[in-house]
């Protein structure tokens, strides 16, 4: 069994939880993952600031923050850490709703947790492709460039 905890750690926005779980479930289920739990946990731009600099050593607030804790075959075991302000504010840049982006950032945390990269060119358009390909499941056309750029 496979499950999807979320934790809302911010009190600005409304986030809607069950297309959160959907995401997340999507997206293990498309990489075979069956068992496990994955966190995701809602969070303002300090919070965010903090553990980048407490896990990751990088002084700024950041969109995303993954964590796998246990991968083996069909199991997996993982955190999101999602900055609703950041989503905010950058969804202004792509002229789109901050929903939209907010919902980019929980897939790609996702995606990192069950093996994808954006370190390298190649291997950064596969996981762009894995997110537009996510995203169209809720309507949404992925921006992977602001307008007018």
């Amino acid at each position: 069994m496979f499950s999807v905890f979320i934790t809302n750690e911010q009190s600005k926005y409304e986030i809607d939880a069950a297309q959160i779980e959907l995401a997340v479930n999507q997206v293990v289920e498309e990489a075979g993952v069956v068992t496990g739990d994955v966190s995701v946990a809602v969070v303002d731009d300090p919070t965010i600031h903090q553990l980048n600099i407490e896990y990751l050593n990088h002084d700024y607030p950041t969109d995303v923050i993954s964590f796998v804790l246990e991968r083996e075959d069909e199991h997996l075991e993982g955190e999101i850490i999602v900055s609703v302000d950041t989503a905010v504010e950058l969804a202004k840049d792509y002229q789109w709703n901050w929903e939209f982006e907010f919902l980019l950032y929980v897939i790609h945390g996702c995606l990192h947790l069950v093996g994808y990269d954006d370190k390298n060119p190649d291997a950064k358009v596969l996981m762009q492709e894995a997110e537009r390909r996510h995203l169209e499941r809720f309507g949404i056309e992925h921006r992977v460039e602001p307008p007018n750029k």
